[in-house]
C-alpha cells in the first residue's frame, strides 16, 4: 500500500523551511525562504498569512523564518534568521517581538 497525503497546502512561492502542526487547533503553520509564515487547516484551506514587523524593509532584510512553534493556546512564536523572534496569535496578530544576538537551532 501506498501512503496519500491528506491535504496538499498551497501558497508558498518559494521552498519551506520550517514548519509546526497544532493538532489541538488543527493547524498547519509554515514559513518559506523568501516569503511569510502561512497558516493552513489540517484540510488544507490557508487561513491566515502572519506578516513580520514592518520596521525591516528592503530585500538585504527580508525576514527569512527559520524555526516555527504552536501552542495550543494560539499563540505562534516564529525565529528569523536575522535574530528576531516574533509571537503572533493564530488570528495573525502580531503580538511581541524580541531581538537577540545569539544563535538559536
Amino acid at each position: 500500500d501506498f501512503a496519500t497525503p491528506r491535504a496538499v497546502l498551497t501558497g508558498h512561492d518559494y521552498e519551506i523551511t520550517c514548519a509546526t502542526i497544532c493538532a489541538e487547533l488543527g493547524l498547519v503553520i509554515s514559513g518559506s525562504k523568501e516569503g511569510p509564515c502561512l497558516i493552513h487547516s489540517m484540510n488544507g484551506d490557508l487561513l491566515r498569512t502572519l506578516e513580520g514587523p514592518e520596521t525591516l524593509e528592503g530585500p538585504e532584510n527580508c525576514l527569512r523564518p527559520k524555526l516555527i512553534q504552536a501552542s495550543r493556546e494560539g499563540h505562534c512564536v516564529i525565529y528569523y534568521e536575522n535574530g528576531l523572534f516574533c509571537v503572533f496569535s493564530v488570528n495573525g496578530r502580531l503580538q511581541a517581538t524580541m531581538e537577540t544576538d545569539d544563535k538559536i537551532k
